[in-house]
């Protein structure tokens, strides 16, 4: 599992019991995913199909910061399957886990279509002295 993105919780991010609100994670979670997926396939052409159960373990805060992990679980013909997790940055705590999202590749009329991807991509290294 890599984890690639934070976000730091801001006011605007929680419910009316200032816990962090479940829609506004979600909402990252499938941008990060989206994200992901995009990087992996090669091209911006994919669509979130499916959502397993979400399981809400634990809760963020006002100034927490949390990570979204992702990892692919499967490749299909025309689908990539992924694993999310999300945890607190210092504390490791679980927030969240998703078992499957399932993101399709689609063509120009928004019909399935083979990707032809096989293997993870590895995310190259950054040069050093770059930003």
């Amino acid at each position: 599992m890599r984890f690639f993105s934070r976000k730091l919780i801001k006011p605007e991010d929680l419910n009316p019991g200032n816990t962090l609100f479940g829609g506004s994670l979600l909402r990252w979670i499938d941008e990060e995913a989206a994200i992901f997926a995009i990087c992996q396939l090669n091209t911006d052409k994919v669509v979130t199909k499916f959502i397993s159960e979400i399981n809400f373990i634990n809760t963020a805060r006002k100034g927490d910061i949390i990570e979204m992990g992702m990892e692919v679980v499967s490749f299909g013909r025309t689908s990539l399957t992924l694993r999310c997790v999300v945890r607190n940055k210092f504390n490791k705590n679980l927030i969240i886990t998703i078992d499957k999202i399932v993101f399709v590749h689609i063509d120009e009329n928004g019909r399935p279509k083979p990707h032809g991807v096989t293997q993870i991509t590895k995310p190259e290294p950054e040069a050093a002295g770059t930003i």
